[in-house]
């Protein structure tokens, strides 16, 4: 036993990680109860895709309106409380309409609203969760670092908690919010105990927050790598958003799957998740993250048709499983290469415009999707991000050639 805990979180992560990574277990597990638990609660109250699709834009639309001042905060302040703070108020709002839910008394609206504050915190959480790792960990173990992370979040949110949402949304609708709220505060609890404190002020007068986001901003296009990553992502999120924005109706009307089965095709793609930390692991030592790359804009063209053309669960399944291995293994080359591209005193600004490209690419993609599956069909926006993904794939090939986990470490 104690052999596999220092394999899991050796010595070399260090003491903060080991706080850091057991709240993202937990917060994950109850994301993952939600990803199934979330669309279920929509569609009970409305079967317009246009409104299922609308949910995940609502709750996405604050990184349009608030990441890059939420990155500028996250350079400013202390970016241990604004997460304990964050994940205090998200299981509060949680708890609430949780309770509202199982009195009988929560309207689409009241859904929505939830959904946009919940979204707001997010910004917050995620800008300062990125910057608080690399403070926390040496930098030449960030890879191992993501790899745990990314790999245990895909297992949580895809495998474990998928199954647990839609059981809990057969006991009671409102059942799997109050389960997300607990744990948000379970989270908040072992990140208020990170040792990690910010760096005292260097004297110098401090510039208005707008300059500070334009800094950020500034930097990023200027380095080859990181740009190439971000326009990326926004593309990538564009496309497979408004695919699976109406997942949840697609799984049921043209997989004919229930409740409990769409759970269980969520969770599908962390069987592939779980591969991907090895994965990353074998091959980007030996081939090199830009095959890495490359590799991974065929698979997401590759998915996308074959969920265009399939009414089979079985091939469905078998597709996102190949996805989640793709998606892991994207994540931790992208995600490390640009923290150890980043300075320390810009990784709340930079992280957030990268996420802007990424959120701001999924809410986008949201709202695209619901309105093509509405009036074209549930397989028509899998067609269309075919479309838009090979030609993605055809501009992104050679200037992906600019980012590498190695090089990019170099040019620091």
């Amino acid at each position: 036993m104690r052999s596999l805990r220092t394999s899991l979180l050796p010595p070399e992560l260090g003491a903060d990680f080991r706080k850091i990574w057991p709240a993202a277990i937990i917060s994950n597990l109850g994301d993952g109860a939600m990803l199934a638990a979330g669309p279920l609660l929509v569609a009970s109250i409305t079967r317009e895709p246009a409104a299922v699709g609308a949910a995940a834009f609502v709750q996405q639309l604050p990184w349009l309106l608030f990441a890059l001042f939420s990155g500028a905060l996250v350079d400013r302040l202390d970016r241990r409380l604004m997460i304990v703070a964050a994940d205090l108020f998200r299981a509060v709002v949680l708890g609430a309409l949780g309770i509202a839910v199982l009195l009988d008394s929560s309207p689409l609206w009241a859904v929505y609203a939830a959904l946009f504050l919940l979204g707001t915190a997010e910004t917050l959480a995620d800008n300062a969760s990125g910057a608080l790792l690399v403070s926390a960990v040496p930098k030449d173990q960030l890879g191992k670092a993501n790899a745990r992370l990314f790999a245990t979040g895909t297992v949580l949110q895809q495998l474990g908690g998928p199954p647990i949402g839609a059981l809990l949304f057969a006991v009671g609708a409102g059942v799997p919010l109050v389960f997300d709220a607990v744990t948000f505060a379970a989270a908040a609890a072992l990140i208020a105990r990170v040792t990690v404190r910010p760096a005292p002020p260097d004297g110098s007068p401090r510039t208005a927050l707008w300059a500070e986001v334009r800094e950020g901003i500034r930097w990023l296009w200027a380095h080859a790598g990181v740009r190439t990553l971000a326009c990326s992502i926004l593309v990538m999120n564009v496309t497979f958003c408004a695919a699976f924005a109406t997942w949840v109706l697609y799984a049921r009307e043209r997989l004919a799957l229930s409740e409990t089965q769409f759970g269980l095709l969520v969770s599908v793609g962390a069987i592939g998740g779980v591969l991907g930390m090895p994965v990353y692991h074998l091959l980007e030592p030996r081939v090199g993250s830009l095959t890495l790359l490359r590799a991974g804009l065929v698979v997401e063209t590759t998915v996308h048709l074959i969920l265009a053309l399939t009414r089979s669960p079985w091939v469905a399944g078998a597709t996102m499983a190949v996805f989640g291995v793709h998606a892991v293994v994207w994540g931790i080359v992208s995600t490390t290469a640009r923290q150890l591209a980043t300075p320390e005193p810009l990784m709340g600004r930079v992280n957030s415009v990268y996420l802007l490209a990424s959120v701001g690419g999924a809410a986008i993609g949201a709202a695209l999707g619901g309105v093509l599956a509405q009036q074209y069909g549930l397989a028509a926006p899998f067609a269309i991000a075919f479309a838009a993904m090979v030609l993605m794939t055809a501009v992104a090939w050679r200037p992906l050639r600019h980012v590498s986990v190695r090089q990019v470490a170099a040019a620091d």
